[in-house]
């Protein structure tokens, strides 16, 4: 078992590292086909899902932003025609709204680092159809998370407001801040404890609160509080994480199946802007340094591949490429030690 003490007393990790692993990642994963590219599911084969590919996708542009490479740029866009292709322009059969919300991410980001007005258009659209199906004023408002209405979920409403947000700086349309403001304020009364920072997962049709904690959760709501201005409650989600959602200092060991591979990597995301933004390295920098370091010390030898539980050493066999999504994001955003 690694702890965090003895990663800070290990070789460090520079930028010819997360260059490496992203390298890894593409060549055990990534597929083009005449322009139009996708991400295996495993390293056996197989199609990443839709929200697992949209944050694949999310991952590239954190490669990019950390390199300015345009060979970065066109594998997002042959990702991008690959979705289109497979899932259509406007994604109303996806049933859960979380979903959708994940792909707007990617495709705002994406419009603000390239100006392709196809990505604005489409991250434009999908919200507008999303958020006009999911936001009611049952449970005191927020989004639903799937169209079954039974549940308001921090996965949706978290990345509903930092949507929200991209799109008001890509379009400069108040109704998007209006709205950023209305999702993030609902979920900070309803799942947010502001004596703790921690951030539940959910409010049933019984109105009672569901007490998971993820880190993904507390991740889109510290991106949501930094965008903004809620400092105070992005510090308290933010130390919440590393005090007691962390062991041995480590972000938790999510397994390879499910959806919990990916979940660090958006917490690393949203937790390193906020630490930028704010000029916070004092409080995470090592922190997040050393669960990086982690990550990259995980890897197989054989291909360069690191899972998901950092705490120990990348098994040989089949790897899931979600799973294997959060070592190469934490290396793109936090900055080398």
């Amino acid at each position: 078992m690694i702890m965090l003490g003895a990663i800070a007393q290990s070789l460090a990790f520079g930028p010819a590292d997360a260059d490496a692993i992203f390298a890894a990642f593409n060549k055990a994963f990534y597929h083009p086909h005449g322009g139009r590219g996708f991400y295996a599911e495993t390293t056996a084969g197989g199609k990443s899902s839709f929200w697992m590919r949209a944050e694949q996708m999310e991952m590239v542009l954190d490669a990019y932003e950390r390199t300015t490479n345009a060979d970065y740029l066109a594998k997002f866009h042959s990702l991008f025609d690959g979705f289109i292709a497979e899932r259509g322009a406007t994604w109303e059969q996806n049933e859960f709204n979380d979903d959708i919300m994940w792909m707007v991410i990617a495709c705002a980001r994406a419009q603000q680092l390239s100006g392709n007005p196809a990505y604005l258009k489409a991250a434009k659209t999908n919200f507008d159809m999303c958020y006009g199906r999911a936001w009611s004023a049952d449970l005191g408002g927020g989004l639903w998370w799937k169209t079954s209405k039974l549940s308001k979920n921090a996965c949706v409403n978290g990345p509903g407001a930092i949507a929200a947000y991209l799109l008001y700086q890509d379009c400069g349309e108040a109704g998007y801040l209006a709205k950023a403001r209305d999702l993030y304020q609902w979920e900070r009364a309803t799942l947010y404890n502001p004596a703790t920072g921690a951030v539940h997962d959910n409010l049933n049709l019984r109105g009672r609160v569901e007490g998971k904690l993820f880190t993904y959760n507390q991740g889109t709501f510290i991106g949501a509080a930094n965008f903004l201005g809620y400092t105070n409650d992005a510090q308290r989600a933010a130390d919440f994480t590393k005090r007691v959602l962390c062991h041995g200092g480590l972000m938790p060991s999510y397994g390879q199946d499910g959806d919990g591979g990916g979940f660090n990597g958006i917490c690393a995301r949203w937790l390193a802007k906020y630490m930028k933004d704010r000029g916070a390295q004092a409080a995470y920098l090592k922190w997040l340094q050393a669960n990086a370091q982690a990550a990259w010390q995980a890897a197989r030898p054989a291909d360069g591949l690191s899972w998901s539980r950092w705490s120990e050493p990348t098994p040989a066999g089949q790897l899931n490429s979600w799973a294997c999504s959060s070592s190469v994001v934490i290396l793109q955003v936090v900055p080398p030690n």
